[in-house]
């Protein structure tokens, strides 16, 4: 079996198809278009996007990740409003969405659920079941989860990026004047 746990840009020799749910795991067996078995192996929070690749560890593929299609619901709203609206109320739940454009309002694509659908659907949007590939947003700090302490930025005010301090460290004192 194939292990898949770096990230690579070189080009791709094989590819696999993974649901959202599925690429959001830190370990997970698949199979690849080739019909070759691999496991996926990342850092805990690290999440897979449509176009990512990993090359696998004894360098004999790598292998493309692609946004498998999915069950899903779309939300048209017909005004900015609406649309902003709608966001917000599935923001204020977590929901990870999707955000398309539209000539007067937007459109929102969520995971299948009915009680979401219904939510929407009752501020005034227009609902409907479709099956796509599904890239939700990234969120408010771009490419998901940093562990405290890592070298990504290790503070709780500003995560992700890099060494820069707006509040010392805990236990880290600084010797008091006067």
């Amino acid at each position: 079996m194939l292990i898949l746990n770096q990230r690579t840009q070189q080009p791709a020799t094989d590819s696999v198809a993974l649901a959202y749910d599925e690429r959001k795991r830190s370990r997970l067996k698949v199979t690849l278009a080739s019909g070759a078995e691999a496991g996926i192996f990342l850092e805990r929070g690290d999440h897979l996007h449509d176009g990512d690749k990993l090359v696998a560890e004894d360098g004999t593929a790598i292998v493309e990740i692609s946004a498998a299609p999915e069950k899903l619901i779309e939300a048209v709203a017909d005004s900015p409003l609406l649309f902003a609206r709608a966001a917000y109320h599935l923001g204020n739940r977590h929901v990870p969405v999707q955000i398309l454009p539209t000539e007067s309002g937007g459109r929102l694509r969520f995971q299948a659920d009915h009680v979401l659908a219904e939510m929407v659907k009752g501020l005034g949007c227009v609902v409907s079941e479709t099956e796509a590939p599904f890239q939700p947003e990234s969120g408010a700090y771009g490419g998901g989860h940093h562990r405290h302490g890592d070298e990504a930025g290790d503070d709780l005010h500003n995560p992700g990026h890099g060494p820069h301090r707006s509040v010392p460290k805990i236990h880290e004192f600084k010797p008091r004047h006067g």
